[in-house]
């Protein structure tokens, strides 16, 4: 007699068997699709560095990726400290000679630096006229230990300086200008980008500051922001302000009268790209060879000055012989 054994499946078990199989089967996707995700894009391109340009380059990226669809150039924003990773930087201050020899630089445009202040101000009605000369700069925006106290001038409307906390390319060029450091540099110092400063300034009455042309005005109207009051200067140097440098509440007025040289008591600094010597993302050096050919047209749009042809040309030169090393 043959007897069978039945055998009697137990549908728990092969639930939880199944219940363990699409759990593990999960599992495995996301890992994978984690493991996709950090996988950083191909020829991806970053720029970092100070950032009231940032606008200028935005504008520049659109137009290389225009020309280059499927290429992915990205502004890291600079905090406190530069991103950890980063392919080409733009800076506002002559880097320090250790800094110096392992990038190399173009110095694509320049910027202007001008006095502004609230423009509801009674400070900036008692100046809009008369404006700004260079011993009053010094007297207003510094602490000068060697000034003679006596021959400064009595100053009846209030105002308050509002400046840069951390070392900056703009309150750096502004201080050396006019023979002084960013240390010297009085009044409230404000944490944060230069963007910041104009922000207080337009909360504070009596707010007075100093800042470059792009975030001064109106890139469509080329006229001051609403709010803001940017004051004459002395342009010669000859102790006064004098209608033909009452120019300043046109901002193409105002680039036309620096790039014709030889004035006086504003500030103007060079802009730089940098990669460094031994990057070898080609498609970072790829956009800075189009920035090269390119960049120049859009300067005068976002308030900056053109650079001296001869110095542009020279290192025009430069990018492109490494360029064909590779």
């Amino acid at each position: 007699m043959v007897h069978t054994v039945a055998t009697n499946s137990n549908p728990n078990t092969t639930k939880l068997c199944n219940m363990k199989s699409s759990i593990i089967l999960s599992i495995a996707l996301l890992v994978a699709a984690s493991a996709s995700a950090q996988e950083a894009p191909k020829n991806k391109v970053i720029i970092t560095g100070v950032r009231f340009t940032y606008p200028l380059v935005e504008h520049w990226i659109k137009g290389y990726t225009a020309d280059h669809p499927g290429a992915n150039v990205v502004i890291e924003t600079r905090t406190t400290t530069d991103p950890s990773k980063y392919d080409l930087l733009i800076e506002a201050y002559e880097p320090e000679k250790a800094v110096k020899e392992s990038r190399d630089y173009l110095y694509i445009g320049r910027y202007a630096l001008l006095p502004v202040a609230n423009a509801t101000s009674a400070f900036a009605q008692a100046y809009k006229d008369k404006g700004f000369t260079k011993p009053l700069i010094k007297q207003l925006y510094f602490n000068d230990i060697l000034a003679d106290k006596d021959k400064q001038q009595e100053i009846k409307a209030p105002y308050t300086v509002y400046t840069r906390l951390q070392k900056a390319g703009a309150p750096v060029t502004f201080a050396r200008y006019f023979g002084f450091e960013q240390s010297n540099i009085t009044g409230k110092a404000i944490a944060g980008a230069d963007e910041h400063l104009l922000k207080a300034l337009l909360k504070d009455s009596t707010g007075l500051s100093y800042s470059v042309p792009g975030l001064l005005y109106d890139r469509q109207t080329r006229q001051p922001v609403t709010g803001l009051a940017v004051l004459p200067v002395d342009l010669d140097d000859n102790g006064k302000v004098q209608d033909s440098e009452k120019i300043f509440g046109n901002l193409d007025a105002v680039l036309t009268r620096l790039e014709e040289g030889d004035t006086r008591n504003v500030p103007v600094e060079y802009l730089h790209l940098s990669l460094s010597k031994v990057n070898t993302n080609t498609e970072a050096l790829k956009f800075l060879l189009w920035v090269i050919e390119h960049g120049q047209e859009d300067l005068h749009t976002y308030g900056y000055l053109k650079p001296e042809p001869k110095r542009f040309d020279t290192e025009k030169e430069k990018f492109e012989q490494r360029a064909a090393a590779r």
